[in-house]
């Protein structure tokens, strides 16, 4: 079994005034297939041939578990976007928000605090940490909540190549419209 590049749900345009299509085209089209190239690569003919990403990510070190741990962020990350600007967040999980961080702003402030915070190149989580406990969290480069046993349930990229072309050093901006964009369905769904 080898790892494919898998398909956006949206057409690559669909983000005006979010993330261009030039943004996507590197982004999902070269950076995302890099890392499932170099994924396939490296299980080929070893002890992690024919199992999951999951499997991989949570069980692997070095260039294999950076390069499936990215092929796995990238792929969850693309799926937490929507065109669709403030989506509404279903009920079950908006009361989890609510109880664990106050509000649904309060919630968007701290994420967006620790997105911006965090500090190089990595990604910051909301993760379900068991029972009716929600959790912000950053990662640094490959890094993943799979590996402390958290669930993920909403992440973004703050790896520059994910913002660089249309905010340059503007990080705080990028978070600020990715929090537009979540597609709050896809998030609950993972609860």
């Amino acid at each position: 079994m080898s790892f494919t590049l898998p398909p956006l749900k949206y057409a690559k345009d669909a983000f005006a005034g979010f993330v261009s299509e030039n943004t996507f085209n590197f982004h999902h089209g070269k950076h995302l297939q890099t890392y499932i190239d170099t994924t396939n690569k490296l299980v080929a003919g070893s002890a992690y041939e024919g199992k999951s990403l999951k499997d991989i990510v949570t069980t692997a070190e070095g260039p294999l578990f950076n390069n499936a741990a990215q092929a796995m962020n990238h792929e969850f990350y693309f799926n937490c976007l929507s065109p669709e600007e403030n989506m509404p967040v279903p009920a079950p999980l908006l009361k989890l928000i609510e109880q664990n961080f106050g509000s649904l702003e309060s919630f968007k402030e701290k994420f967006a605090a620790s997105a911006v915070g965090n500090f190089g190149s990595g990604w910051t989580w909301l993760v379900h940490t068991g029972g009716e406990k929600l959790k912000i969290m950053n990662t640094s480069n490959a890094g993943t909540p799979l590996v402390e046993g958290f669930t993920p349930l909403l992440t973004v990229d703050v790896w520059e190549h994910a913002y660089y072309l249309d905010y340059q050093n503007r990080r705080a901006a990028y978070v600020e419209d990715f929090l537009k964009h979540v597609d709050w369905d896809f998030v609950a769904a993972q609860l």
